[in-house]
This record gives C-alpha cells, sequence and structure tokens, in this order.
C-alpha cells in the first residue's frame, strides 16, 4: 500500500470550511468498493481532502485541478467549472506536490471531459521531472459530461514529490481536456480502464434538507442507481412509473439532438410498499426528454423538436414502437420550443411553445398560422390539426393543470422582465387570451385590449412541474389546490384557487421547502393513494439557468413522498383487484361514482373505447346521479367519443346543477363546435355564474352563427371584469361579421360600445371613426377611456385628428402627474407626425404654455423615436437654451442629448461653460456636440476629475463619451493620461481607444506610465493594448511591459482573490454591502434594482438571495461573462455603415431594435440599418471589480445580495 499526502497546494489554499460547490465536493468523503487482489475491501476514496497533509488511511489521494499551479501561456482555471482547460501545448502545466509513506504501485485515473473532435490527443504526466507515462484521453461526449479513465500505473517511493500534466504537443483544436482531478490510488489489477466518474452518488442527506408543514411526512421513494436525474414522470394504471432522466451533460442543444444522450426509465414498486425498487430503461437514445404523459397505452414524451408517442407492445418494459406524434421543426438554444404534453379532461393533448422561434401551424380552410408568440396549443390525440389555447409574450410557458370544468392553468417564466421582485407566475388561460410580457412577438395576433392578467407572480422561481390535487388525502381544504413546482427557489407552493368573477384568485404558501442549494424539484405528481411525488432533478442542468451555473452532474436526484400523516391508507387505490378484462357497461358507469380517482379515469377511459355503445349509459349517470363527481366524468367521457348522440346527451349537463358540470359541458360544446347546443349556451350567457357565461361565450364564438353577434353584444353591456369581457369581444372577432358589430358602435350601452369597438379594431379598423374613438379618450369611464387609449396608440395614421385632443391637453393647467405621463407618453408616440410635431415646437416657444407643460412636451421628445429632429423642434430648443431658465435647461438639455449629435453646437458650449450650471448638465450639453470637435484646454481636467471611478456613473460615461468623440491634442492627452489611474475599468477600455489619436512617444509614455499605476488596467484586453502601443516607438511597449504580465497574471488573481472573499463570507456585514451596492465605486445600482430603487439595464435583484448562492453570485460579479440570464443575453449588431455595437436587446418592434449599451446609454438601430445582427459573448457588465473592491467588500457585497429575499 502506498500512502500519500499533499504537502503543497497551488494557487488556492483549501480549508477545513471551504465551500466550494463544484463537482467533486458534492461528493467529499463518499465510498465506494472495488475488488483487490485479496478480496472485495471497502476502501474511502477521500476525493475531496478538507487540509493539504491530513489524508487519512484508507492511503488515497486526489490531486484537484483547483489546487494545482498553472504554467503556461493559455491554461487556466475555470472557476465555473472547476476545471484546469484552455490547453495549447506543451508549456501549459498543472503541477503538485505530494507525499509519499510508502512504497507501492499506484493507478493513475484522471476524471475529466472532453468531446469527439478534440479527444485521442497525446498527454505527458511526469513525476519528479521524469516522464511516468504517456497517453490518450477517450472522448466523454463533450467538455461537461466527465468520465473517470484509468491512463497508468507507476511504481512510486517513499517520500516527497512533484507531479506535472502536460499535453505531449501543440494541442489541435480549441483544446486538449477539461481536467477536474488526477486520482492516484493503490494499484488494483481488475480495475476498468474507463468507468463513469466515482462522484456519481447523491446528496445522501438530501432528505433531512428538505421540510414539510406540521403533520407531514415526506420519505424518499426512488433515485440512484434506479434513477439517477430524473426530470418528469407519470404513472400508468397499473401503478408503473415512467420518469424522463438526464443524462447530466449540458452540451449544446444541437449536439445533444444528434447525440440522444439522455433516457427514459419504467421504476416498479414490487412489493407495495410505496418504495420503488426495480427499473428498466424504457427507452434511450432520447434528445432531452422535458415531459412525460401516460395515455392510452403509450407514453408521450416531449423532447424538442418533437412530441414522441412510445409504445411497449410486449409489455416487457422497453419501448419497442416509438412515433413522432408532432413536430415543431425548431430548436432554440435553450430547447424551450416545447414543453409537456398534457392530458386535458376533454381528451385533447395539450403542450406549450416558448424560445421565440417560428413555427408554422395548417388550418383548414384558413390561411397557416405563422408565430413566433408563447402558447398554449392542442391537438386530438389521432392527429389532426393543431389548435392555439393561447398566446403570450414571456419566454417559456411550462406546465398545464386543468380545473374539474376544464379551466386550464399553467406556469411560465419571464412574464415581464424582472422588477420589484416579480418575473415569473401562474395563468388562467383562456381561449384567444393575449398574455404578458409586451413583446413583438405578439404582432399580428387578436387582441381585445390589454394584455390579459396574471394570477399570481412567484419572482424569478422558474416554476415547472404544476397539477391539481383530485384528493383530500392530504387534509381537509386540499382537494382542488395547485402544487407548483420552483426550480430556482428550491420549494414546492401550494396555491388554494378561488373564484372571482370569471377567473380565479389564489390563496399561496409554502408546501416543501428547502435551503439546500441542489434541491432543485421539476415535476410533482399526485399518486392513486393521494400521496404526492415530488422529483428533485439534482444539480445536472444549467443550460440558459444562470441561477444553476455551476454544472454539477455528481449531485444526483431523487423522487419523494410526502403524505398526511396518521391519514388512513387508500384500500387498493387503482383497483387493481376488480376484473377489468371484460366489465360491463352497467359496472364501468358504476365506477364512475367510485371515491378514488385512478378507478374513474380507468372506467371513463374504457367506456370511451366502447364509443358510441356507451352513450346510453353515460346519459343515465347524467340525468340520475346524485354524485356531481360522476356526472363530471361522464361529460367528460362523452366528450371523447365522437359520435352524434354523444353530444346530444351533453346538453343534459349544460343545465346541471352544479357549475363545473355545467362548465365541463360548455367546453364539450365548444371543442365540438356543437351548433345544436346553440340556444342552452345563448341563455347561459345570462347565468348567474360568471365562469359559464365566460364559456359560453368562448363556445359561441367557435361555433361560427352570426346569430350569436346579437346576444352577445347585449351581454357585453353588463362588464364584470377583464375575463368575461375578453370572452365576449373574442367571441365577436371569432364570428367575423364587422357589418353587423360596426352598428352597435352607436348603442345606448357605454360598454356594448366599447365591445363593438374593441371587436372592430381586430376586423376591420378602417371601419372605426378616429373622431369618434378620440372623443372617449376623456371619457369620465376609466374603462372606457382606457380602451380608446388602446385603440388609438395602435393607429399612428390618426395623428392629424389627435392634434386638436394633444392641443387641448397641452393648453390645461390643471393637468395631474397621472396625466401628465400619460400625455408625454402618447406624444411620444405620435411624434413622426409633423402636425403634431408642430404643436410641440410651437408651444415650447409659446411664453403663455405652463412650464409644466413644456416638460411636458421635452419629456416626449426625448422618448420619441424620431431618427432626427425637424429644423422647427431644433429651433425651439435652440430658444430655450437662449432662454436659461433653470426648470427647463436641464429637460431641455436631456432632449437634445437624446436626440444627439445636435447641431446647436454654440448653444450647448455656452451651457456646458457656464460654471453655475450642474455638473451634470454641463457634461450633457457638451456630450451632445458633433463628434470630432475640438476641447478647450481648460475642459481636461475637470473631465479627467469626472472619471474619478468615485463620481457618479453618469458623470462617468458622459465625460468618457466627451472624450471618445473629440479631437484631442497630443498636450492634451498627455494631461489626461494621469486620470487614468482612477478610471474604472468600463471607462478605461473605452477610454484606450483615444489614445489611438497620436502617434506621438511622449504621449505613449504617459499613457503606459498611467496604466502601469492604474489597478483596474488588468480588465483591459491584451490585444487592445498591443493596438494602441503599436503606433508608438518599440521601446515604449517595452515599458508596458509589466502591465501585460499583470494582464496575464490577472486571471489567477482573480480566482485567488474568488477564494479569499468566499473565506471573509463571516465576517461581511450587510449594512456595509448595501454602501457597496448603491455606492460610486461599484455602481451596481446604475444597472440593478433591489425593490423599487435601481436601474432597470441588469436583472432585477430583489429576491436574488432566494436563487442564488454566494459562490454563484461571485461568479456573477467576477466573472459577468461566463454566463447570462435569460432575457439579458448580449447581442452584437453590426450596421450599414461598418459600427459595431454590443449590448442587452431592450425592445424590439417592426420598425427598429432597441439596445441598452450600458447604465446610461440607450441605442435605437432601424432594421434596415443592420447589416449582421449575432448573440453576443461579453457581458455589458464590467469586469474587473476585483480590482475596484476590496476583498472585504466583495464578501459585504455578496451578504447584501444574500439578504435580499
Amino acid at each position: 500500500m502506498t500512502r500519500l499526502q499533499i504537502i503543497d497546494r497551488w494557487p488556492c489554499k483549501m480549508h477545513k470550511h471551504d465551500r466550494a460547490t463544484n463537482y467533486l465536493a458534492s461528493i467529499m468523503m463518499n465510498r465506494f468498493c472495488y475488488r483487490t487482489a485479496f478480496g472485495l475491501a471497502p476502501l474511502c476514496l477521500a476525493l475531496l481532502l478538507p487540509f493539504a497533509g491530513l489524508a487519512q488511511s484508507p492511503p488515497d489521494i486526489t490531486l484537484r485541478a483547483t489546487n494545482a499551479k498553472l504554467v503556461g501561456p493559455s491554461v487556466k482555471m475555470n472557476h465555473a467549472t472547476q476545471v484546469a482547460a484552455y490547453w495549447k501545448g506543451p508549456e501549459d502545466r498543472a503541477i503538485w506536490k505530494f507525499k509519499a509513506e510508502k512504497e507501492g504501485r499506484v493507478d493513475i485515473l484522471l476524471i475529466y471531459g472532453v468531446p469527439d473532435q478534440v479527444a485521442n490527443q497525446p498527454l505527458v504526466i511526469a513525476v519528479d521531472g521524469k516522464t511516468a507515462l504517456e497517453g490518450k484521453l477517450p472522448s466523454t461526449g463533450g467538455y461537461a459530461r466527465f468520465r473517470q479513465h484509468m491512463i497508468g500505473t507507476i511504481q512510486l517511493a517513499a517520500g516527497n514529490h512533484e507531479l506535472i500534466f502536460r499535453p505531449q504537443q501543440q494541442v489541435r483544436g480549441d483544446d486538449l481536456v477539461d481536467l477536474k482531478a488526477i486520482i492516484l490510488t493503490p494499484h488494483d489489477p481488475r480495475r476498468p480502464k474507463s468507468s463513469d466518474a466515482p462522484s456519481l452518488q447523491p446528496v445522501t442527506d438530501m432528505l433531512k434538507h428538505l421540510q414539510v408543514p406540521e403533520g407531514f411526512v415526506i420519505e424518499q421513494v426512488a433515485g440512484p442507481p434506479l434513477v439517477n436525474r430524473p426530470i418528469s414522470c407519470d404513472f400508468d394504471e397499473r401503478g408503473r412509473l415512467y420518469v424522463t432522466e438526464s443524462s447530466g451533460g449540458n452540451d449544446n442543444v444541437r449536439k445533444q439532438f444528434e447525440e440522444k444522450p439522455h433516457r427514459i426509465v419504467r421504476l416498479v414498486d414490487t412489493n407495495g410498499d410505496g418504495v420503488f425498487d426495480k427499473s428498466t430503461v424504457f427507452a434511450d437514445r432520447m434528445m432531452l426528454p422535458e415531459g412525460a404523459m401516460w395515455h392510452a397505452g403509450s407514453l408521450y414524451v416531449t423532447a424538442p423538436p418533437h412530441i414522441w408517442k412510445l409504445t411497449d407492445v410486449d409489455d416487457d418494459g422497453i419501448a419497442d414502437k416509438r412515433e413522432v406524434w408532432f413536430d415543431g421543426k425548431t430548436l432554440g438554444g435553450c430547447a424551450n420550443d416545447l414543453h409537456g404534453p398534457y392530458l386535458g379532461p376533454d381528451g385533447w393533448i395539450y403542450w406549450c411553445k416558448g424560445e421565440f422561434q417560428k413555427q408554422t401551424y395548417e388550418r383548414p380552410g384558413k390561411p397557416p398560422l405563422v408565430t413566433r408568440a408563447a402558447h398554449i396549443l392542442r391537438r386530438h390525440p389521432s392527429g389532426g390539426p393543431v389548435e392555439i389555447v393561447m398566446t403570450g409574450g414571456m419566454n417559456n410557458p411550462v406546465d398545464v393543470a386543468f380545473t374539474p370544468g376544464g379551466e386550464r392553468i399553467f406556469s411560465t417564466t419571464f412574464l415581464r422582465l424582472p422588477a420589484g421582485g416579480q418575473r415569473d407566475g401562474l395563468i388562467h388561460a383562456v381561449y384567444g387570451g393575449v398574455y404578458p410580457r409586451k413583446n413583438g412577438v405578439l404582432a399580428g395576433h387578436p387582441r381585445t385590449g390589454e394584455l390579459m392578467p396574471v394570477l399570481t407572480h412567484m419572482g424569478v422561481a422558474a416554476p415547472c412541474g404544476l397539477i391539481r390535487l383530485e384528493t383530500s388525502q392530504l387534509g381537509d381544504g386540499f382537494r382542488d389546490n395547485l402544487l407548483a413546482c420552483q426550480f430556482n427557489t428550491h420549494k414546492v407552493s401550494r396555491h388554494v384557487l378561488a373564484p372571482r368573477g370569471a377567473t380565479f384568485i389564489t390563496q399561496d404558501e409554502d408546501f416543501v421547502t428547502s435551503e439546500h442549494v441542489d434541491f432543485h424539484p421539476t415535476d410533482v405528481l399526485e399518486d392513486a393513494d393521494g400521496s404526492v411525488l415530488v422529483v428533485n432533478t439534482g444539480g445536472w442542468y444549467m443550460l440558459c439557468c444562470p441561477t444553476s451555473r455551476l454544472h454539477k452532474p455528481d449531485v444526483l436526484g431523487a423522487i419523494y413522498r410526502v403524505r398526511r400523516a396518521g391519514k388512513p391508507q387508500v384500500e387498493d387505490p387503482r383497483g387493481l383487484t376488480l376484473d377489468w378484462s371484460v366489465p360491463q357497461l352497467e359496472q364501468l358507469t358504476q365506477r364512475l361514482h367510485d371515491g378514488r380517482p385512478a378507478i374513474r379515469r380507468r372506467a371513463s377511459e374504457q367506456l370511451v373505447t366502447l364509443g358510441d355503445q356507451a352513450v346510453p349509459e353515460l346519459s343515465q349517470v347524467l340525468e340520475n346521479s346524485p354524485s356531481a363527481d360522476a356526472r363530471l366524468q361522464a361529460t367528460w367521457a362523452l366528450t371523447r367519443i365522437d359520435h352524434p348522440s354523444a353530444r346530444k346527451s351533453v346538453h343534459t349537463a349544460l343545465t346541471d346543477a352544479d357549475e363545473q358540470v355545467r362548465q365541463a359541458a360548455i367546453h364539450s360544446a365548444a371543442l365540438w363546435k356543437d351548433a345544436s347546443a346553440l340556444p342552452t349556451l345563448t341563455a347561459l350567457l345570462n347565468h348567474k355564474s360568471l365562469h359559464n357565461r365566460r364559456a359560453a361565450a368562448e363556445a359561441l364564438g367557435r361555433i361560427g352563427n352570426h346569430d350569436s353577434i346579437a346576444p352577445l353584444l347585449a351581454a357585453s353591456a353588463d362588464y364584470r371584469g377583464r375575463f368575461l369581457d375578453h370572452s365576449l369581444v373574442y367571441a365577436l372577432i371569432e364570428l367575423g361579421n364587422s357589418q353587423q358589430v360596426r352598428t352597435q358602435l352607436t348603442a345606448d350601452k357605454a360598454h356594448t360600445r366599447r365591445a363593438a369597438m374593441l371587436a372592430l379594431e381586430n376586423l376591420a379598423a378602417e371601419q372605426l371613426n378616429p373622431k369618434s374613438v378620440i372623443e372617449l379618450l376623456d371619457s369620465n369611464e376609466p374603462l372606457m377611456a382606457d380602451s380608446a387609449w388602446w385603440i388609438t396608440q395602435r393607429h399612428p395614421e390618426w395623428a392629424p385628428v389627435m392634434a386638436d385632443f394633444f392641443k387641448q391637453g397641452i393648453t390645461d393647467p390643471n393637468l395631474t402627474p397621472a396625466q401628465a405621463t400619460s400625455l408625454s407618453r402618447q406624444l411620444a408616440r405620435f411624434s413622426e407626425s409633423p402636425r403634431i410635431q408642430k404643436i410641440m415646437s410651437t408651444s415650447l416657444g409659446k411664453p403663455n404654455v405652463p412650464q409644466t407643460t413644456k416638460v411636458v412636451i421635452l419629456s416626449a421628445i426625448s422618448s420619441s423615436r424620431l431618427p432626427t429632429l425637424p429644423d422647427t423642434t431644433w429651433k425651439a430648443l435652440s430658444q430655450l437654451l437662449a432662454e436659461g431658465n433653470e426648470t427647463l435647461l436641464d429637460h431641455t438639455v436631456k432632449a437634445i442629448h437624446a436626440h444627439a449629435p445636435s447641431p446647436l453646437t454654440d448653444d450647448l458650449k455656452r451651457v456646458a461653460n457656464n460654471p453655475r450650471r450642474n455638473m451634470e448638465t454641463r457634461l450633457r450639453a457638451l456630450a451632445s456636440g458633433k463628434p470630432g470637435q475640438q476641447l478647450a484646454d481648460t475642459w481636461i481636467p475637470i473631465l479627467g476629475s469626472e472619471l474619478n471611478s468615485a463620481r457618479p456613473v453618469r458623470n462617468r460615461s458622459l465625460a468618457t463619451d466627451i472624450l471618445v468623440n473629440a479631437q484631442l491634442t497630443d498636450s492634451q492627452l498627455i494631461r489626461l493620461a494621469p486620470a487614468l489611474t482612477k478610471t474604472a475599468s468600463t471607462d478605461l477600455k473605452r477610454l484606450l481607444a483615444t489614445f489611438e489619436q497620436s502617434t506621438s512617444d511622449r504621449v505613449g509614455n504617459q499613457l503606459v506610465a498611467a496604466l502601469n499605476a492604474s489597478p483596474t488596467a488588468t480588465a483591459l484586453d491584451k490585444q487592445a493594448v498591443d493596438r494602441v502601443l503599436s503606433q508608438f516607438h518599440p521601446a515604449v511597449s517595452q515599458q508596458a511591459k509589466p502591465l501585460l504580465d499583470r494582464i496575464a497574471a490577472a486571471a489567477n488573481e482573480r480566482a485567488a482573490k474568488f477564494d479569499a472573499v468566499l473565506d471573509l463570507i463571516d465576517q461581511g456585514d450587510v449594512r456595509r454591502g448595501q454602501e457597496v451596492f448603491y455606492g460610486t465605486k461599484a455602481s451596481c445600482s446604475a444597472c440593478h434594482a433591489v425593490g423599487y430603487r435601481g436601474g432597470r439595464v441588469g436583472p432585477d435583484l430583489t429576491h436574488v438571495g432566494r436563487i442564488r448562492d454566494n459562490r454563484s453570485l461571485l461568479e456573477s460579479i467576477l466573472y459577468p461573462s461566463a454566463s447570462f440570464v435569460q432575457s439579458y443575453e448580449p447581442i452584437n449588431l453590426v450596421t450599414t455603415d461598418g459600427k459595431v455595437y454590443n449590448g442587452v436587446l431592450k425592445e424590439e418592434n417592426a420598425r427598429e431594435i432597441v439596445l441598452s449599451l450600458d447604465a446610461e446609454k440607450t441605442l435605437r438601430i432601424r432594421h434596415g440599418d443592420i447589416e449582421v445582427r449575432r448573440n453576443g459573448t461579453v457581458s455589458i457588465m464590467p469586469q474587473g471589480l476585483e480590482k475596484q473592491l476590496t476583498s472585504q467588500q466583495l464578501a459585504d457585497l455578496l451578504v447584501f445580495l444574500k439578504s435580499a429575499k
């Protein structure tokens, strides 16, 4: 046996309290067994030793990449994945020192990841300066897919040693390998050459980190090795659980689609104790399987871009037949194109579309629908056309649950950009509804007004799995509750639904919670006995998910069961003791009355397969059963039977005493477009149940009989909330008779006129009289005024008619702040009209127009989308500058700056040179002039002082803009250079280009001296520095060698500071951290908000402490380009004039793209001016904050961010 000890580790010291949550940390001190020459002996593989030099027997050791000294021009530590990477040649080396206390033979194992295209390149392991082993590493399938491979065996003497790992020759491709660790372990002649990395162990203590409310118990019912990384699951009628499972990789989705590394397993509980003990691979070679649904003997699985139908023909546990049931034909970078599928109570299959990929759907009798929006879609299991249920501007609708009556609730991310702690949530999806967020992808979809409301907000939760509980087994009050998985916030939440109007409200509370960062629930499922299964996928997922940025495929998942303690067990919950082989119709309909939902569902399924033979018995249930549950099941069963007698039978349920039964029957009539139900549906428009009213309107619109228009318009007179109103108006849109609708524009009832106006806006907007709509803008009825504004905003061509309205508003001396804001917004929207421009320009020049009104107009000019301002507006702005009114001057300069460069150069210089003005206004005025202007020498020290990182970020940005766009002399550059020593890294990168104006060696020497003295210069790009210095004498470049060496060493320094900051967390102070966040040095609040204070350029951080741990937060700060929060990814634009812009997409519409370039600058670019558009790789968040903040300040900042919950 050989005893090994590390006696020195570079570059980061490892402590007992090290909090690194990397690939190996999760498996600290896990044990595994292997066969030795002496038989089967357990040897503890201490993959993470807490201390150097404290290895205990058993005598194995791991040399981690994070503990290596990395030497060479290219190799460096990737802290996001905790690997040594970017190997280019023999000069790149990883070096460890260790001690062997006894002599012996040692196997050397590598834990690594490498893709096919660069695998099998030669490497060398040297011990004590001599080559000990040479070899090649086979492909693991990707850098993020780690394997263990034995490279060979060596004889090792007792004593101190040095081990070196390096490439043998120049590397082919972009890298040799991502190296996690080298393990030295006693020789075993039977050891396999390659195997799964020995870290494939679950977090064995996860169960103790899960909390449930008092009176509940939670237990693990499945985990490794039966299932490693479960994603979603569903039961068949016999209680076998089908689980979709990830391979643990996060490769590019195209690569995953080609390789199909994932699988589906079938779990069986063979002894009936509630714990699964048998696993069979049901289907391998799958693209990422995001959802599973069992239906009619087959498993339907969403694996973008397809929904698969998998059938086990011979019942051996393996899918023999694979069919593509639906092909979406798109595959986005986050694989969010499809989620689902979900079986509706109507027997149709529902799924969600996200990712904003363009998909096309054929529509019988209509042109194909081409859409990029988010949707809930549905189709009959037998195939046929796809129907759109809901449209949205959110990124990623995920899971759908159904109320007993058939209403749809779904979970979604990014229903708004993060702000005020809101982002994700639950939505009540009504047919034809268009939901948040505002997004250009919604163009072309029918709208009934503003976007539909949200049911409940969740924050940055990443909600996924969602169910409605069918039983009360969890306790009184739990039936029909929703349970939702929240991936980011490590919990399952409970949502108690209650009707309000034609929609719902929820009472929200936590159900299963955990403080463990690797508890990521992805699915929740009610078992037949009323207990609940919760799927924890583990730590593998990080694709497009910055809140789960560390790829930890070794942190495996599990499935847990939650049940009510002391609750009597349900006997035979699936009815497996019943005879299902040849049951009689009477037996099946009787089972619809059973209190066990699984039995009711199975009986319903068999009745449906009998078709019209079952209709008489089901009709009897509807007419005679005292059980509302049975009548509901009968209604849904009849809905699924394609026969006229079934349609007629459902009519009975339309007048049932139970609201949910009626709701199901109405949905049935809507689905089938049952014209024979028209009289009863029309009568339901006046029912006391607003839910029934809403669904009846939906049905009438789908049926398409124009006789329904009059009763729909009559019903709209009684406004009862947005949801009922939507369905009434949408039905009018679907009916498509604009002439009949138009007649109601002059109806006696205001809300009838309003409904007709909204419907006509979609059917034939040209038939709307602009004056009639505009007259309603001042309506005393807020709803009428809001609708008129919504329509008016969609018609910029109405600007000439709007002129009189704006004139009246501008001359109103009693505008409230809200009215002023609205007026400014509307003026900006119509500002392209010459007539509106003239009104604004004239009003600015009139002395009798109130100053508050002029501020409104100036604000409108600032936010207008005009590419250039007309001469009349420039003249009016020049006049305001000359007047010098203190109240208006700042607003005037802001309006001019928004449309820079301005022709008012001389006027602006007079403002800028006035020392009595505030500095921000002076800088903004100077920055608004034409580029290439010369600066007075007096401005150089002023601008130099404003560059100081302690100054407000807006002043620094403006000063940088001025200098970058100015024509500076050599003497000015020499005087400016010393200011660079105190400049923030973001500004320094931009200012570097300013010195390209000169070839003077004096300028070069001053620049180099300043950069050498600048603590933030190491954030500069080496190539950028080389490019600027290349225009000077080589001696100047030689003086920059210390700087270039510092830039090269910055990565290691950053890594060292990374660990130093984590070590200081316990000494962090939340108040000091708050000062750092809102201070000018880091300027975090310039882009990020906590609560309602801060900028909106970057992600909202109001609840970031709930979803991010210290390590991932620190990575975001020190390595801002390592990954990007969804919807904040940078994009790179090249314009037709050759300019290149990098920024975050703020807005996109049919005309233009709006980019946020940094905390202060927004750029509008018309689509026609864009030559190239591509994904960016560099964050607009500056790198180099570790140079501006001390380790303690960074630790304080982390404590403050973690407190944001």
